[in-house]
């Protein structure tokens, strides 16, 4: 197969990669009733006038499924954090004994089971348009090459390369849904 076609199929790969990145990590934070240190992953403590990422000024653990601790390194910085978790649009509501900070993670509705299912479904959804979008930018590719001389054969070759590419990432997406579903909707 010609160096420009394998360049184009690895590059549509890449970018499929990408997508499957990107859907596991939003997946992680949706939060399924169990505690998980990547719940609190984005909340951002201002640090003596900056803002840092939690995991920079404390250590998160999970004693238990249903609660997250939360250490800091600096005594100091137990209002900061409980203030910035508040503020943070979460829902939770820490509770903190002067040394460490603890989140009960409520149990689910559920409503609010289906809802998460829902934003899911909507996360995986997304990432099967970035990769069929990957596959057309690659498909329209090919067919500029073959104006510039490559076989029609070679390119048909290429599109069903593309196109097996492209079922065998929807299926990985479909299976990564079947698992979060699953993973949100048991009590």
């Amino acid at each position: 197969m010609n160096e420009e076609v394998q360049m184009y199929l690895e590059d549509a790969k890449e970018k499929m990669d990408a997508a499957i990145t990107h859907l596991e990590t939003e997946l992680v934070k949706i939060r399924a009733g169990k505690a998980n240190v990547n719940m609190i992953a984005g909340v951002t403590v201002d640090y003596y006038g900056s803002m840092v990422p939690l995991s920079q000024v404390a250590n998160v653990s999970v004693p238990d499924p249903r609660t997250l601790a939360v250490q800091p390194w600096e005594r100091a910085m137990i209002g900061p954090i409980e203030k910035a978790i508040m503020n943070s649009n979460l829902g939770f509501n820490p509770d903190n004994n002067g040394e460490i900070i603890r989140i009960n993670i409520p149990a689910l509705t559920e409503e609010r089971r289906n809802d998460l299912a829902k934003q899911a479904k909507a996360e995986c959804e997304n990432a099967k348009v970035s990769v069929r979008n990957a596959r057309r930018d690659t498909i329209v590719e090919l067919k500029k090459m073959v104006k510039d001389g490559l076989s029609e054969d070679l390119e048909k070759d290429a599109e069903n390369d593309v196109q097996k590419l492209t079922d065998a990432y929807g299926k990985k997406i479909d299976e990564l849904l079947v698992v979060k579903e699953k993973d949100i909707m048991t009590i």
